[in-house]
């Protein structure tokens, strides 16, 4: 089959990038390639990542300067989610706050907000004390020693989301478009450059086509090397997982994250569908496979692990941080039976004092597997996204935040992609914002509704309220993603080993 582009992955970062070409472009043929049956079935899935649309307001291991660039990325989501989800189908929206307890966090999260400018860059981002903290979360404060300073840095913007839902939202947004084709159940077993342009390998057939676009998470990075791409760079599989609890919380609560690290610190919410069942999480242990769950995956890993001098010193200088090392062997014992969730159990007693062990249990079937970037040069962590930019190729690796910036990242990707196709190619990218960023909720936005809500006038049937606004009986006006974090795509992978 002949097309024009050929996208690899079915999650929400390749989902994401179809719905922008066939929507936004004249790109005449597009072609996605899924492994599983259905679109977001791995690290997309709801259960699989912390439902999280991360803006860097509230995650404290986040510079001014990559909150900068994040907040677009998920003011671009959250602005299509306002668009095509009214009824919050796919994403609920809550309060959500970063809580500092301790007369040293409590300085921290101050200075960052007055001082490091994250209260200008964010308008909505409002310091709350322990008074206003027990109206919006009563299980925070309740239990606690009310000698303990409390300080909360609380915003409206606590989106919860099912990328999964979102990923199918996108996939079939682009189906109404002609020249769309999406291949489900189609395992990509290999990936030729030809003379004019790529041939793709299935078991179900090959596909040419100009240009690719490999999103498909951690094996992206087994592909590009597979094509000569990428040897300088291996990967550090973390699986996450979550504990669950009853209902404790109205919205989000986070604590404060250690800057060197890349993971999430752990925070609890409540589920994205199901209100009454609280998820504290997510742990992060490293893990030799690049699917959670699939041993077949094993092999995949050492793939990506290279087994060269250049490998091994760098997972060893990793591991063997000071903060990092701790890190890794703690949430190991978190995945051990009984013992795991006692251990776990102070971190949970920080977001809510009265927790007991009993209260908790491990989350199962929950968790995916976040691919963690290792620049074997430098022989670190590389904190980032990676993209790889061959001759008419690209590769996305995407841990955390990368399904928040899905919609950012197509953007980038889109422009990338007509320059490989042969012709004139356009991209409407004023639309493109007009769909997604320009229905964004902002402070004037709020404010107007606010205002209306003060004279007796209600919002119109499926308009939410002002937000922040909360609802009688504590609970918020509804409101409201390695667990790897957010980690994005499902992957199809080389060499059909699934």
């Amino acid at each position: 089959m002949d097309t024009d582009l050929i996208i690899i992955g079915g999650g929400i970062s390749g989902a994401s990038l179809l719905y922008t070409v066939s929507k936004f472009t004249d790109v005449d043929d597009v072609t996605l390639i899924e492994k599983e049956r259905e679109v977001a079935a791995v690290n997309s899935h709801h259960t699989n990542n912390s439902q999280t649309l991360h803006f860097g307001d509230i995650e404290t291991n986040y510079t001014l300067e990559k909150a900068d660039e994040v907040k677009e990325g998920a003011e671009l989501l959250a602005g299509y989610l306002e668009a095509v989800d009214p009824d919050r189908e796919m994403h609920s929206k809550r309060n959500k706050m970063v809580l500092a307890v301790g007369e040293e966090e409590v300085a921290e999260l101050e200075a960052r907000y007055h001082d490091e400018g994250f209260g200008e860059l964010f308008p909505k981002l409002e310091p709350i004390g322990r008074e206003e903290i027990a109206e919006l979360e009563p299980k925070v404060v309740e239990g606690r020693d009310p000698d303990t300073e409390l300080l909360a840095l609380r915003t409206p913007d606590g989106y919860v989301v099912d990328y999964g839902m979102v990923a199918g939202s996108f996939v079939d947004d682009a189906r109404e478009e002609d020249g769309v084709s999406v291949h489900l159940g189609t395992t990509v077993t290999n990936v030729d450059e030809t003379d004019d342009g790529f041939r793709v390998e299935t078991d179900d057939g090959d596909f040419a086509a100009e240009a690719v676009a490999v999103a498909a998470g951690s094996h992206s990075l087994q592909f590009a090397q597979e094509m000569g791409y990428g040897e300088d760079k291996s990967l550090l599989p973390v699986a996450g997982s979550f504990f669950l609890a009853d209902d404790l919380l109205n919205g989000k609560v986070y604590t404060l994250q250690m800057k060197k690290l890349p993971f999430a610190a752990v925070h609890g919410d409540a589920d994205v569908h199901d209100g009454s069942v609280t998820r504290f999480g997510p742990t992060a242990k490293v893990v030799p496979t690049l699917e959670r769950g699939r041993v077949s995956t094993v092999t995949d890993f050492a793939d990506v692990f290279g087994f060269t001098p250049a490998s091994f010193a760098s997972y060893a200088n990793v591991l063997s941080d000071r903060i990092l090392f701790p890190y890794v062997v703690r949430n190991l014992v978190y995945d051990v039976p009984e013992v795991g969730k006692r251990a776990f159990l102070p971190n949970v007693q920080k977001v809510v004092p009265t927790v007991e062990a009993s209260d908790i249990d491990r989350a199962s079937g929950y968790g995916g597997v976040r691919p963690q970037i290792v620049d074997t040069d430098a022989k670190a962590l590389d904190m980032g996204e990676a993209k790889i930019t061959g001759d008419g190729i690209l590769f996305n690796i995407t841990p955390s935040p990368g399904a928040s910036t899905c919609l950012k990242n197509a953007i980038a990707d889109t422009h990338t992609l007509l320059g490989f196709l042969d012709g004139d190619h356009s991209f409407d990218e004023a639309a493109f914002r007009d769909a997604t960023i320009g229905t964004f909720p902002r402070l004037s936005d709020d404010t107007a509704a606010g205002a209306a809500d003060a004279d007796g006038e209600t919002a119109a049937e499926g308009e939410t309220a002002a937000e922040g606004e909360t609802a009688a009986e504590g609970e918020t006006v509804a409101e409201d993603g390695t667990a790897a974090d957010d980690t994005d795509d499902d992957a199809v992978v080389p060499g059909a080993r699934d």
